[in-house]
């Protein structure tokens, strides 16, 4: 089992206060967006082997099996199939979906074959997996999570009394659903953006003017005038997530997180289709054939179990389950077939005779016998083979 020393990414949307207040650290005054566990090549987690310190990602390519188990390498190959974060939202994150495992493939060949540079600005696919991922709550965090029915959202955007979007609120009764959700992102996308600027503008200011329903917006309006994402927003259902509660973000679902601090595990990959809220590429006939036009209630989730609560979902690279440690409690043994990162976020437990404090993390190779103990909570992200 080795300690873990993680980076902490300092995105421009990320709050100056949640992580240091988690991990009782001073803020710096700079933001502080993301904490990153595990052995991905942009920030792999440092741990000391031997003579000195290393990385995780150098200690799995050194000796795969022995590190991940045989079946993991089976079924993965020789890398970590996941990352685990901290996310710190103190702003909103731009509107995005994720490819499934055969689309990433394919775009991440087509671009190779193009001769794309990996780290080009107009590049879509940095590799050729996908990137599932799911958010489970540590405070009151708030997001935008799928496709809500056209007519609520062609209710919504009538409610704000801008000529501008009329022709948008007739596309939503035009069609069926999917249909008529994929004209309107089509619509509010490829619209001249000096129309849509303003349109975004008139929109913004109903939003602040009118409050209620429209509320979860008010933050897009300030950090993204005139951006057409604040439009295609609205077309999202509004999610509110109390501590303890996750969202599952399948392939091809749009969303974004607005603000809180969670836990993040995804799937290892880097692949990102844009729909707004960035200054970044938007790519958007790539974007329209990666998303799925389907409504429904976001993919919510409570743990399940007793001492390992656990959150299901229906893939494999990663599992997450949570740990709620009372004092007195006999010490809880893991599994050891798989490779596992362990999180604190509250209290002082222990992996054996190693005491974790909020934040703090080790990496426990497959086939070595950890239990926890002590008093507080521990999440634990592993795979299932």
């Amino acid at each position: 089992m080795d300690r873990l020393t993680n980076t902490i990414r300092p995105y421009a949307w990320g709050s100056t206060t949640a992580l240091p207040h988690l991990m009782g650290a001073e803020p710096t005054g700079e933001p502080q967006a993301e904490l990153w566990m595990g052995a991905h090549p942009g920030a792999p987690s440092r741990l000391y082997r031997g003579a000195g310190e290393t990385t995780l990602a150098e200690v799995i390519a050194a000796d795969p099996e022995r590190e991940l188990g045989a079946a993991t390498v089976a079924k993965f190959g020789p890398r970590l199939p996941f990352l685990l974060k901290i996310l710190a939202a103190g702003a909103p994150l731009s509107l995005q979906v994720h490819p499934d495992r055969a689309q990433a493939e394919e775009g991440y060949a087509e671009e190779e074959r193009r001769g794309i540079p990996l780290d080009a600005g107009h590049r879509n696919y940095k590799d050729p997996h996908h990137k599932p991922e799911m958010l489970c709550a540590l405070t009151p965090f708030e997001g935008l999570c799928g496709f809500r029915p056209p007519l609520e959202s062609a209710e919504l955007l009538a409610g704000l009394e801008v000529n501008s979007l009329k022709p948008y609120v007739d596309l939503l009764h035009a069609h069926p659903e999917d249909a008529a959700l994929r004209e309107m992102l089509t619509a509010v996308l490829a619209a001249d953006r000096a129309e849509m600027a303003r349109t975004v503008a008139e929109a913004g200011a109903a939003v602040l003017r009118l409050g209620g329903p429209y509320a979860p917006y008010a933050s897009l309006v300030h950090h993204f005038p005139g951006d057409p994402g604040v439009i295609a927003a609205m077309l999202l259902n509004h999610v509110r997530l109390q501590p303890g509660e996750a969202m599952f973000l399948g392939a091809g679902v749009p969303h974004a997180y607005l603000d809180g601090l969670g836990v993040e595990l995804l799937a290892n990959s880097d692949n990102v289709l844009r729909a707004g809220l960035t200054p970044k590429h938007v790519d958007v006939p790539e974007l329209l054939r990666i998303v799925r036009f389907e409504t429904g209630d976001p993919a919510l989730l409570r743990p399940e179990g007793d001492v390992e609560e656990v959150y299901e979902t229906p893939i494999d690279e990663f599992r997450l389950s949570r740990f709620v440690l009372a004092p007195g409690a006999a010490p809880h043994p893991l599994p050891d077939t798989t490779p596992q990162i362990l999180l604190c976020t509250a209290g002082r437990p222990k992996a054996d005779e190693v005491t974790l404090g909020p934040g703090e993390s080790v990496f426990v190779p497959a086939g070595e016998k950890v239990s926890l103990s002590g008093t507080g909570t521990i999440f634990r992200a592993t795979v299932l083979v």
